[in-house]
């Protein structure tokens, strides 16, 4: 609770994570990192190695460097860092936008396997203190004035119960916590019905190559030639009668045969699933002690890959506010700033989704209107629109003029040379504590942080490039709380900024 108040109700765990995948892990390791005891709750008794999503966007990069974990999330050689010509990329399967314009820090595109990311991330928070129990179901939640109790049920029908301060659900789009919760779920129904699984193709040189459509649908193949290529179908006649049913290779096969008008021969499928266009999202992130990250907030069609990427950004944005209440310096409408900040950001990229599909339809009578967009999307202005939505570099939080031209931006990484020597920006961030920086000597602006440092760390620094501002407060999540010019009248606005973001100093606090 706020203000340094705690409960006296024994629990647990502090906060307990349902969901055992890269959301779920990272904010498991974002709330270690602040030493919170945290508990992840995942219902598979072991990871199964798939991996649905495999593509992160510049904001996801830029957020993972803030915490050191850039070059780890990528299991091949890493992505290069220096954004040198276009990136080309798609919106609704017209591979007409250039990312690279859009992105000032690289990489543009990093390759991650979600499986892959999911494991770092897992492997770090357990190294930082968390615990990863297995086989744990929630299928009971009751909240209590203080704390939240869980009814945890394993795979052979033992159930047991698990006692936190907090519960985050990131388990997914048919999450357990939101229902359990009562949190409304609401948006546009399916209308697409969607294949998607990793089969051996035991003809590559017929099968259909890249992104193809034509009047009966869509197919997509990512080849390997040497094991199991990724195919997904798209099939705009109507959703799955039945979205859990499991998938067959005969009806995979047949699918992909149907839209490609010729045989794919196909064997072994080492998975396959089903999904739909279903957009829907949570009505509120937080409900009492209950928040809601990842698809457990927002589902949506994976066009542009965008989906575990604003997961990411939910853990990175919820992790220190969560840790803050945890701590008892909270200030009181902290944590609720993460359903303000975050569901537009989901809103509008549901909407950019929904636009791709209704220009995906695979009808002739289509074909007109998406050569016009495509067309537009080749003008500087347009790509710049779309480019930003698709890699997240255009969110900012609207932090109110107030606390200065630079407020809700994320705060570029600059090179830096202090008293302890070069570092960089993402560097003095990696370990997720807020940061005040002060690129020019300013003893009033450091006086006024002296009483945060308990939780603000400030640090004084020559930059290699201006920012327009002598003076940075930097929120864990890298996004600027407060930015001004550094003269002697600012230091009334510092002071309230510290307060508004990471609470009354140490001294009144009890």
């Amino acid at each position: 609770m706020a203000n340094g108040t705690r409960p006296d109700t024994p629990v647990d765990t502090d906060v307990a994570v349902v969901g055992g995948g890269p959301v779920g892990m990272l904010l498991a390791r974002e709330l270690a990192l602040h030493g919170i005891r945290t508990t992840v709750l995942e219902k598979l008794p072991a990871p199964t190695g798939e991996s649905k999503a495999g593509t992160l966007h510049a904001r996801s990069g830029q957020t993972l460097n803030r915490r050191g974990l850039l070059e780890a999330v990528q299991p091949g050689r890493p992505a290069p860092r220096a954004v040198g010509g276009p990136v080309p990329f798609h919106f609704a399967g017209m591979f007409d936008l250039d990312l690279a314009a859009v992105v000032d820090e690289g990489p543009v595109i990093i390759g991650s396997p979600q499986a892959w990311a999911q494991e770092v991330f897992g492997d770090d928070a357990q190294r930082l203190g968390a615990t990863v129990r297995r086989d744990s179901e929630v299928v009971g939640l009751g909240e209590e004035p203080d704390h939240v109790r869980l009814t945890v049920r394993s795979g052979n029908g033992d159930a047991r119960t698990l006692t936190a301060r907090w519960v985050v659900g990131a388990d997914g789009a048919r999450s357990a916590v939101r229902r359990l919760s009562g949190i409304p779920f609401t948006g546009t129904p399916a209308g697409v019905g969607a294949l998607i699984g990793e089969v051996r193709l035991l003809d590559p040189r017929t099968a259909p190559q890249g992104w193809q459509r034509n009047s009966r649908g869509w197919t997509l193949v990512w080849l390997n030639p040497f094991g199991h290529s990724r195919v997904c179908t798209y099939d705009f006649r109507g959703p799955h009668a039945d979205r859990q049913a499991p998938v067959g290779l005969e009806e995979f096969r047949a699918e992909v045969e149907r839209i490609a008008g010729r045989p794919v021969p196909m064997e072994s499928p080492s998975w396959l699933t089903r999904f739909s266009d279903a957009a829907l999202q949570a009505e509120r992130y937080r409900s009492g002690r209950v928040l809601l990250a990842g698809d457990a907030a927002h589902v949506h069609f994976p066009a542009g890959g965008q989906g575990v990427n604003l997961g990411l950004q939910d853990a990175v944005n919820l992790g220190w506010k969560l840790a803050a209440e945890v701590r008892g310096w909270a200030p009181p409408e902290l944590l609720d700033t993460y359903h303000d900040e975050r569901h537009p950001v989901a809103a509008a990229v549901l909407d950019n989704v929904r636009a791709q599909v209704a220009l995906m339809d695979p009808s002739p009578r289509m074909d007109a209107l998406r050569d016009l967009f495509a067309e537009l999307m080749r003008m500087d202005e347009v790509n710049t629109r779309l480019s930003g939505m698709i890699s997240g570099t255009d969110v900012a939080y609207d932090l109110g003029s107030v606390s200065g031209a630079l407020a809700g931006r994320f705060a570029p990484d600059l090179s830096l040379k202090s008293g302890a020597g070069a570092t960089s920006l993402a560097e003095l961030l990696h370990s997720a504590r807020p940061l005040l920086l002060l690129l020019a000597e300013n003893p009033a602006l450091a006086e006024v942080v002296r009483p945060w440092a308990d939780r603000v760390d400030a640090v004084t620094a020559t930059a290699d490039q201006g920012l327009g501002a002598d003076a940075l407060l930097i929120r864990p999540d890298g996004y600027v709380a407060w930015s001004a010019r550094g003269t002697d009248g600012d230091t009334e606005s510092l002071r309230r900024a510290l307060t508004r973001w990471f609470g009354a100093p140490a001294a009144e606090v009890s």
